[in-house]
């Protein structure tokens, strides 16, 4: 495990932090960084996990799993976060099932022209998450406009901001606290797991 600041690791854990980590294990048994960075203010990493459960892995959500990782995905490439980056492409890439295609969508979000891989609903869902990753005080009602011209319902537009709002938190924290993905095992799902 690897950041600037100190985290505990699972051995060193007092009565009080076991429940935390406890609650935050990925379905591998481990706890991530980016939730062991929080374990010397383990109340900061409780709101974290529900916040992040709520906004990406929640079944309520109605926009498909593998695109709401695909727009974590490109929030964390505009925000350089090598750590959201790699867990969360890992995630889509298995999601999404082809490698051609997956490989198409990283070229693109890495180009920062989700245009080249996407269209429609989509792809107006990926200019809005972009525009409030990278111009958040330029936002207007014509951007929410824009993304229902493209029929995205307001349902699916709250999950798009929220998403891109959750990561831009991440990033901000896993950059700030130089924390890495040494120790993580990349990628949360499984490799067929009922979420997909």
């Amino acid at each position: 495990m690897a950041a600037w600041i100190k985290m505990i690791a699972d051995d060193e854990a007092d009565e009080t932090l076991k429940p935390f980590f406890d609650r935050v294990r990925t379905p591998h048994g481990t706890v991530d960084n980016v939730m062991r960075a929080h374990s010397l203010r383990p109340h900061t990493m409780d709101g974290h996990v529900v916040l992040y459960r709520s906004v990406l892995h929640n079944p309520d959500n109605t926009l498909p799993f593998w695109f709401l990782e695909v727009v974590a995905s490109y929030v964390s490439i505009l925000n350089n976060c090598d750590y959201s980056l790699r867990h969360h492409f890992t995630n889509a890439r298995r999601l999404i099932g082809d490698d051609a295609r997956a490989d198409a969508v990283r070229a693109a979000l890495d180009a920062h022209r989700p245009e080249d891989a996407f269209d429609g609903k989509e792809l107006a869902l990926l200019v809005y998450a972009g525009k409030l990753t990278t111009e958040v005080g330029a936002m207007t009602e014509a951007d929410i406009e824009a993304v229902r011209a493209a029929s995205a319902d307001d349902g699916e537009i709250l999950e798009v901001n929220q998403v891109c709002a959750y990561f831009n938190y991440s990033n901000r924290l896993l950059n700030g606290l130089g924390v890495t993905t040494e120790g993580d095992i990349i990628g949360y799902y499984k490799e067929m797991d009922a979420e997909t």
